[in-house]
């Protein structure tokens, strides 16, 4: 790689961060690719519509890419917990129970927090 080769690369990758990974191969030339980003957990409470935290709701975190869904039953508390969430991966996150469902949160893979925290309230 000559000398303007290098210094391109270095510049894209400060613009793209921790995002890309680029390299450069002579058949393809430079190639952006998405890194292992890690993992992340997912936690929170359900509330209902007083604040009161919620026990048994159950809680849905769905990947909107394989459509798996995975579920934690709320806590006395009201809170859950998710471990090992695919940074790389969006997903959806919900909270239902005794036909009440909270909105629909979106776990974004663009967020670079490795603890995603939020409050989810039954309507």
């Amino acid at each position: 790689m000559n000398l303007g080769r290098a210094r391109v690369l270095a510049l894209a990758t400060l613009v793209f961060g921790t995002l890309f990974v680029i390299s450069y191969s002579a058949t393809n030339g430079f190639v952006a690719r998405a890194q292992n980003m890690g993992e992340r957990t997912v936690t929170g409470t359900v509330l209902d519509s007083a604040s009161n935290p919620v026990l048994g709701a159950t809680v849905f975190l769905k990947n909107q890419k394989s459509k798996t869904i995975r579920s934690f039953t709320s806590l006395t508390n009201g809170h859950f917990h998710f471990a090992q969430v695919n940074k790389a991966d969006d997903f959806d996150l919900w909270a239902e129970k005794d036909g009440k469902k909270s909105e629909v949160k979106t776990v974004s893979s663009w967020d670079e927090r490795a603890q995603f925290v939020t409050e989810l309230r039954l309507k």
